[in-house]
């Protein structure tokens, strides 16, 4: 058996070249990696997220299927951003019936760190298709006023 250490482009596909580790060593002896067999209960994961900044916001949209909005804690604690929750397995399917599971289970933590400074009193969630959007509007700068003199 050779193994091919290196390609061009390997590092692009890092779950492809796994899934080709496996196929040589099954074709060896009976071999099944875990996360291919059942849910990933437990193990965490993590949302993919965007940021993008407007002009008196910032916007950012996570990805959160198969989450409950109810399962989602917001927190915002100076210029941190934090985003709490769990996707649960679906109830009814027994261990032993999985063929094949690539979505993960289990609690999820993202914390980011915001830019500027945000108006924690106007901070709106919005959860839909399984998007969870925050809009963060930023903190009105101070503006230098300009100050008359009196005379007495």
């Amino acid at each position: 058996m050779v193994l091919d250490l290196w390609r061009p482009g390997a590092m692009a596909r890092p779950f492809q070249l796994l899934e080709e580790a496996e196929r040589l060593l099954e074709s060896e002896r009976p071999f099944r990696t875990v996360w291919y067999t059942r849910p990933r209960d437990g193990m965490g994961w993590t949302p993919a997220i965007d940021m993008y900044e407007k002009e008196d916001s910032f916007i950012v949209r996570a990805e959160l299927p198969g989450v409950k909005k109810e399962d989602v804690e917001i927190t915002v604690m100076g210029d941190t951003l934090t985003m709490k929750g769990e996707r649960k397995p679906p109830e009814g399917i027994k261990e032993q019936e999985y063929q094949c599971t690539e979505i993960c289970y289990g609690k999820f933590s993202r914390s980011l760190t915001l830019p500027t400074a945000v108006d924690t009193e106007k901070i709106e969630a919005t959860y839909e298709n399984g998007v969870l959007e925050i809009t963060l509007p930023k903190v009105k700068e101070a503006t230098p006023a300009k100050v008359q003199i009196k005379s007495k």
